[in-house]
């Protein structure tokens, strides 16, 4: 029998305690939403059902309790840590929903200098995290805009990736052990070593579940030493696109281990450098022991020197813009009033693909939406993540909504356009998603995202989730 509203919460207020359980009206509005509804969430509209409670825990067991109560009863658990995530993942999508709050989860367990390890509970925000290894001469390398508002939990579930990703690698290359909880109850903790061969690797069961399987409550990452002092910078103005990838392309295949390598088309440049001429804007930072740092450095300097009609651009205005470019507080305030005074809004998409169909995908898109998509403003993208064998793609975008009811907005623009980056992505070959995670708003185009391999996904589903508890919506399509 399906539970009234009143009985969950009652019954949650006995299972853990009256000052955890919050079911005030703007707080379950809060956390009916993330990033992806802003718009209608700065308009104080609320569409979708609101839980019957967002519910703070603060240990490993009392989260197991209310994952095997939630679990016996049917109830949708939305898991969440920092709230920042931007593609619908902590929508709550079914009626009477408990939003699992692990904000609260704060400790550092052990920082082990000799071992190169930290461990962390799943609420200790990266940022914080960061500042306290900072001091000792250590980094974890993960540095997402998002790092002042992000924490370890939720980076780790939406398998995140960070501004230095070149050289560090994505949460998945950081992550070395994991606790975690099922909907059963079961509490399940992932050893921490460098590596081995016992069977497939079942840290990729957990890392990027979108809280879709399970809940991570605590996470082992590798740490580096921090040389700050030997950063170097350089940046470039090219002519287009496609030779801006072709230079990135020869940086990485060629072996190099930059820590940022960017490329800007000229419209995300204009938004960011007031230096660059309505042309592209290619990025390099080299970090790491100061003759590494220095030989990149040279090495990448050299390659770009190989490509005609470039120009460089002072090595300060590349490091003032780096040192302002992370999200804090002040600044979502401040876009939230900007939002709403100009009725006008951006958002982004991103996708992945192999050099070869790279900069189709680009043109194809931008092409696309200026062609079907009306009140566009700005349109532009980045590519911000490379490897051997490809690259990605961050489109950016804004349009103006005068006129538009708020309601409105994802169902005229943000959808559209969605949907045309992803079917071009997919139609070239590439990956509808980078690093924002699936959330609930690409689920669409799952099963062709994956192709025959969904078998494997589904079949995830089923064993670690049968009853569907676990944020119902995320990855996985409604039915």
């Amino acid at each position: 029998m399906e539970l009234t509203r009143e009985k969950i919460v009652a019954d949650v207020k006995g299972l853990l305690s009256e000052e955890q359980v919050n079911t005030e009206e703007a707080v379950l509005q809060a956390n009916s939403v993330d990033r992806f509804r802003k718009y209608e969430d700065i308009h104080g509209i609320y569409s979708l059902p609101l839980p019957a409670a967002v519910v703070t825990v603060h240990n490993s067991e009392e989260v197991s309790r209310l994952l095997a109560y939630s679990n016996e009863n049917g109830i949708n658990v939305v898991p969440k840590t920092g709230g920042s995530a931007t593609e619908g993942g902590l929508e709550t999508a079914a009626e009477n929903s408990i939003v699992m709050d692990g904000s609260q989860m704060k400790d550092i367990v052990s920082i082990d200098s000799y071992n190169m390890m930290a461990t962390v509970q799943c609420g200790v925000c990266l940022e914080d995290l960061e500042n306290i290894l900072r001091e000792q001469g250590l980094t974890t390398g993960h540095s997402p805009q998002s790092k002042p508002l992000a924490q370890m939990g939720g980076l780790t579930a939406t398998r995140s990736i960070g501004q230095f990703s070149t050289l560090y690698g994505g949460i998945e290359d950081m992550v070395v052990g994991l606790e975690a909880v099922f909907p059963n109850g079961k509490i399940t903790k992932i050893k921490n070593i460098p590596r081995r061969a016992a069977g497939p690797d079942i840290r990729h069961v957990i890392i990027g579940n979108e809280g879709a399987l399970c809940y991570i409550t605590e996470v082992t990452v590798k740490l580096f030493p921090y040389y700050p002092e030997n950063n170097k910078y350089y940046g470039y103005l090219i002519d287009d696109m496609k030779t801006g990838f072709a230079i990135l392309r020869e940086v990485m295949v060629q072996g190099y281990k930059p820590s940022v390598a960017r490329l800007y088309d000229p419209e995300d440049a204009a938004d960011h450098f007031a230096f660059s001429d309505d042309r592209c804007v290619l990025i390099f930072m080299t970090e790491g022991p100061k003759p590494i740092a220095e030989a990149t450095g040279r090495a990448i300097d050299d390659i770009v020197h190989t490509f005609s009609k470039k120009k460089k651009v002072e090595s300060r205005l590349i490091q003032n813009w780096f040192e302002q470019l992370n999200w804090d507080p002040s600044k979502v305030t401040k876009e939230r009033k900007e939002i709403k005074e100009t009725n006008r809004i951006g958002f982004t998409t991103e996708v992945s693909g192999n050099w070869d169909v790279i900069h189709d995908i680009y043109e194809r898109c931008i092409s696309r939406i200026r062609r079907e998509i009306p009140n566009i403003t700005m349109l532009g993208g980045h590519s911000s993540h490379s490897y051997m064998n490809g690259t990605n793609m961050y489109f950016v975008y804004y349009y103006e909504l005068r006129n538009i009811k708020p309601e409105e907005e994802i169902t005229r623009f943000h959808y559209p356009i969605n949907e045309i980056i992803v079917e071009e992505t997919l139609r070239a070959g590439g990956s509808m998603v980078h690093h924002h995670g699936v959330g609930k708003h690409r689920t669409k185009w799952i099963k062709e995202e994956y192709g025959s391999s969904y078998y494997m996904l589904e079949t995830l589903k089923h064993a670690f989730d049968p009853n569907g508890i676990m944020n119902k919506g995320t990855i996985f399509p409604l039915e």
